[in-house]
C-alpha cells in the first residue's frame, strides 16, 4: 500500500462518489478475512490504516491475563508488564502480525471482498441519489437497445426502459435526448435497477405541470388520467378558484400550452375535460366530444355502471374508433358504461337526466371490456358497454 492507493482512493470518491472511509472499511474486512483464512489463525485480529501513508497493518488484539490459557487469544500479565508497567489484568494489547509475504492468495481473497463492498456502497449511492427522482420528468440520452429494454443514461448511471414503456409510434436512437418519467428506483441481483417510462399516465401529468403553472402551483388539479400511449389521452381537470376555467387553462393561449405536451408525446391526441362533482356530468363530459342527452346509473352502487343515452347520429362519435372513445371514459370516471342510441328508448326525462322504459333488447347491445392492456369491442347492434376493471389510470392529487 502507498501514496497511489490514496490517489486511487481519491478517484473512486470522484467518480462513483463512494468516500473514502468506504473502501478503507471494505478493505480492512478484506485483510482480515484474508488473514484469518490463509494462515489459519484463530486470534481476534484488526487493521490499522495509516491514512498519511496509505499503508495498512494487521494487529492482533490480546488479552491481560494471570495465567494464560491461549497465547493466541491472550498475554501473561508478567509479559505485558515487560511492554509497559500501567498495564492490568483485563487490559488489551494489540501486536502487530502483519506477514511479510501476505501472498497471492491472500491478495486475491481481499480483492474479491473489496469489490463486493464497493459494489454495495455504490449501489447503496445510485438508490440514495436517485430516489428523490422517482415519479419524476428527467431527460437522458439513449446509449443502446435489444429486445427487452432501451438502455437510458442518466447522469452517471443507466436506466432501462421495458418495452412496455416504449411509445408504439416512437424509434429510440443511440445518442437520442428524450424526457422519462423515473417509475421505479430500486435494486436486484446484478446491483442498482433504475426503470423509466414514457407511456405511463403520470408521464402526462408531470408534463402539463411543466407547461401549465396553475396545475404546478395548485391552483388548477389533475383529478384523473386515462392514457393509450402514442394514440390518445383524455385527462379530467377542476379548479380550485371560481374565477379561473381549468380547461382554458391547460389549453392555453392559441393552443399552446397543450401543444407542447403532444409535440413532446409524437402527436399524441389529448382531450381535456372538466371534472364535475356530480357523476352524470362527469361522464357526459368524459365522453367529448359526443353529444349525450341523459345518464342513468344502475341501483348497484359498489358496481358503478351508468346507462348513456345519444343521439343516434352521434353514436359512433361517442363509442370512438374501436371503442377508444368510451373506453377511455370509462377509465376516466371508473364507471362501466353502457351506450344506446336514443331511438331504443321509449321515453328520456332530459330535465333529470335518467332514462325510463329504456328498451330491454340484449340483442342490441354491444359490450366493451376496459383493461389496462386493451380493450376488445364484440359489436351485436348500436349499443355499446364499457367497464373500467383497473384503477392504476386514475391519478389523485
Amino acid at each position: 500500500m502507498s501514496k497511489e492507493m490514496l490517489e486511487a482512493f481519491a478517484t473512486l470518491e470522484n467518480t462513483k462518489g463512494i468516500k473514502q472511509d468506504i473502501i478503507v472499511d471494505a478493505i480492512k474486512a478484506a485483510l482480515v478475512a484474508a488473514y484469518k483464512k490463509n494462515y489459519n489463525q484463530a486470534q481476534n485480529v484488526e487493521v490499522d490504516f495509516d491514512e498519511r501513508k496509505g499503508n495498512f497493518k494487521v494487529m492482533a488484539v490480546k488479552t491481560v491475563v494471570d495465567e494464560v490459557q491461549d497465547d493466541r487469544l491472550e498475554v501473561s500479565l508478567k509479559d505485558a508488564l515487560t511492554i509497559n508497567r500501567a498495564y492490568e489484568v483485563g487490559d488489551e494489547i494489540r501486536f502487530e502480525v502483519t506477514p511479510k509475504n501476505f501472498g497471492r492468495i491472500a491478495a486475491q481473497t481481499a480483492k474479491q471482498v473489496i469489490m463486493q463492498r464497493l459494489r454495495e456502497a455504490e449501489r447503496k449511492h445510485i438508490i440514495d441519489e436517485y430516489s428523490q427522482y422517482e415519479d419524476e420528468l428527467v431527460t437522458g440520452t439513449v446509449e443502446r437497445r435489444d429486445n427487452r429494454f432501451v438502455y437510458v443514461k442518466i447522469g452517471n448511471v443507466e436506466a432501462v426502459m421495458p418495452h412496455r414503456d416504449q411509445m408504439p409510434n416512437e424509434v429510440y436512437n443511440p445518442q437520442d435526448q428524450i424526457r422519462v418519467l423515473v417509475t421505479h428506483v430500486g435494486s436486484d441481483s446484478k446491483g442498482a435497477q433504475i426503470t423509466v417510462s414514457r407511456t405511463a399516465p403520470d408521464m402526462v401529468k408531470r408534463l402539463f405541470e411543466q407547461e401549465v403553472p396553475e396545475i404546478y402551483d395548485g391552483t388548477v388539479e389533475i383529478v384523473s388520467i386515462a392514457r393509450e400511449a402514442g394514440d390518445r389521452t383524455k385527462m379530467a381537470v377542476k379548479s380550485n378558484d371560481p374565477n379561473i376555467d381549468p380547461v382554458g387553462t391547460c389549453v392555453g393561449q392559441k393552443g399552446v400550452r397543450v401543444q407542447n405536451v403532444v409535440n413532446e408525446l409524437g402527436g399524441e391526441n389529448i382531450d381535456i375535460v372538466k371534472y364535475e362533482e356530480d357523476p352524470s356530468d362527469f361522464i357526459a363530459n368524459a365522453l367529448n366530444p359526443a353529444e349525450v342527452i341523459a345518464v342513468q346509473f344502475g341501483d348497484d352502487e359498489e358496481e358503478k355502471s351508468a346507462l348513456v343515452i345519444v343521439p343516434d347520429y352521434q353514436l359512433s362519435l361517442a363509442i370512438g374508433k374501436k371503442g377508444q372513445n368510451v373506453r377511455l371514459a370509462a377509465r376516466l370516471t371508473s364507471y362501466k358504461i353502457d351506450i344506446r342510441p336514443e331511438s331504443e328508448v321509449e321515453f328520456v326525462d332530459e330535465k333529470t337526466n335518467d332514462t325510463a322504459d329504456a328498451a330491454d333488447s340484449s340483442e342490441t347491445s354491444e359490450n366493451v371490456e376496459s383493461t389496462d392492456d386493451a380493450a376488445d369491442v364484440e359489436s351485436s347492434d348500436d349499443t355499446t358497454t364499457v367497464e373500467d376493471s383497473s384503477k392504476e389510470d386514475k391519478t389523485e392529487e
